[in-house]
């Protein structure tokens, strides 16, 4: 039997390619950063192509510090950043245009006129989520709109529609030449346009935003027994290996901490904030702000469900403290500046840069620094920076609780920001509730991984998976109940200030 199975992990900021052994051990990995393009204020593309190219290169790479071919590999998994919407010539291989990211604002207009069409609660029952610029959804229909020749080549059935997953599968697969077009629940569930219950597109969903049906992927399951095709021996792993996996980068990062119960959560802390709560094979309808998803569907399976919240800003926050305002020169220095001071002196930052997402859902808000007087130092910016990641995890911890009278006991974390101590001993404060972080962080690449071992065979069941978890560190909450509710009030006063700063049409 082979020994290992490969994962592409194909982030907001970066790529990267891991092997894991059947311990869920990691054996190698590589990684590198693609440009974040900002034509105007509000808009985030990404180049596909460079994508490709990246994902191209940290698969070799990765395969060389192992001194391992593609035919040690059992299987191949994809995660990716979800959302962000690709759109290329099916007979030539390139774009139409950048890839819109998950950040990006400019359909702010047609989320807006959705909901003031009536629309919004059929998009809400249908697809479990919000009208929002979030989504894929939109991003397709303004493509469609303003880049001249696609609505034609769309309905001619020459223009392909995916999230990052579907785009690096078709090139991974052959691309021109019989690249598979495929994507699976967790994905579709994020563009506004499947039925939950169906896990199918939508007909009625799909004439909300004049998209046609031809340019979306075939959607099969997360875990796929039967593989949704091999790589190609031309192609970057130099040989055929069975793609038997697909989850998107959240969904993966839940199946990577185990959470196969209900009642199960945990956060990742990347780009932004994703917090997850499994229910099973129930769909629970958000009241509280929230998105109904799909966790992962394994082959035959029941699909499984879960709340997320989804909050846009909290690592890259930290990315603009370094890159933006250049009082930082890495993220470590995040912890070791903000540890100069004992409390953030009276300073909230709400990095609302594009709008805030779960519970609020507010595209008009826009970044706020309060509080500020000339005592604070860029100590006390560095330690709110830290608090704002922890505080909009609470909003969403709280929205959970409503929407499932679950109450946290403990919270599973993982993500980049989990290396800095001071932002999980502050998660713990502010949420009151012991945080936890495994002895994998990197639980995105490791959940895909998994996805694609258990349809080979690789491991057998998701009860292997379990015993493969372990925790590598805890942090219990220091704060007492009335620090924390003190604090947690001035948050949601500083939220208030965000709110109606940018017009909606």
């Amino acid at each position: 039997m082979t020994q290992y199975v490969g994962a592409v992990d194909q982030g907001t900021t970066s790529t990267r390619f891991m092997i894991f052994d059947h311990g869920g051990n990691e054996i190698a990995r590589h990684q590198l950063e693609h440009e974040q393009i900002l034509p105007q204020a509000g808009w985030v593309e990404h180049d596909p192509v460079e994508i490709w190219e990246r994902t191209s290169s940290v698969i070799q790479t990765g395969l060389s510090k192992a001194k391992l071919q593609a035919s040690d590999l059992a299987a191949l998994g994809i995660t990716n950043q979800r959302e962000t919407t690709v759109v290329w010539d099916k007979n030539t291989g390139r774009p139409y245009y950048n890839a819109i990211v998950w950040q990006d604002t400019r359909t702010d207009r047609i989320a807006s006129k959705l909901e003031r069409d009536g629309h919004g609660d059929l998009i809400r029952e249908r697809a479990g989520l919000p009208p929002a610029t979030y989504f894929s959804g939109g991003k397709i229909q303004w493509i469609l709109e303003n880049v001249d020749g696609v609505r034609e080549a769309a309905e001619a059935g020459d223009a392909l529609f995916g999230n990052t997953d579907s785009w690096l599968i078709w090139n991974l697969t052959g691309g021109t030449d019989g690249g598979v077009h495929v994507t699976e629940p967790t994905n579709a569930s994020r563009t506004m346009l499947m039925d939950l219950e169906t896990l199918q597109w939508d007909d009625e969903l799909l004439a909300l935003f004049d998209i046609p049906r031809a340019m979306l992927p075939e959607i099969k399951s997360s875990s796929e027994p039967g593989g949704y095709g091999t790589t190609r021996a031309n192609g970057p792993l130099r040989g055929e290996v069975p793609l038997t996996g697909i989850l998107g980068d959240q969904q993966a990062a839940t199946v990577g901490q185990v959470c196969f119960e209900p009642g199960e959560a945990k956060n990742t802390y990347g780009t932004g904030n994703f917090m997850l709560l499994n229910t099973g094979t129930e769909l629970v309808r958000s009241k509280a702000g929230l998105l109904t998803t799909v966790c992962y569907k394994f082959g035959e399976d029941k699909p499984v469900y879960a709340l997320e919240g989804s909050i846009a800003v909290t690592g890259s926050a930290v990315q603009w403290l370094r890159d933006q305002l250049g009082i930082i020169s890495g993220a470590a220095q995040s912890e070791s500046l903000a540890r100069q001071v004992d409390d953030n002196g009276g300073v909230y930052f709400v990095p609302a840069f594009s709008g805030l997402f779960a519970p609020y859902w507010r595209s008009d808000a826009r970044g706020a620094i309060v509080g500020l007087s000339r005592f604070n130092t860029n100590a006390h910016l560095a330690r709110a920076t830290l608090e704002s990641i922890c505080y909009q995890s609470r909003d969403v911890a709280e929205a959970m609780e409503k929407d499932s009278g679950v109450k946290l006991e403990v919270l599973k974390v993982d993500g980049g920001v989990t290396a800095n101590e001071l932002c999980m001993q502050i998660q713990a404060d502010v949420l009151g509730v012991e945080v936890s972080r495994p002895v994998v962080a990197e639980t995105t690449a490791l959940g895909a991984a998994y996805a694609a071992g258990l349809a080979v065979g690789f491991w057998n069941n998701t009860d292997e998976l379990v015993e493969n978890w372990n925790e590598a560190k805890r942090w219990s909450p220091q704060w007492d109940d009335k620090q924390r509710e003190e604090g947690y009030t001035q948050w949601k006063k500083a939220v208030t200030r965000t709110l109606d700063w940018v017009d909606v049409d």
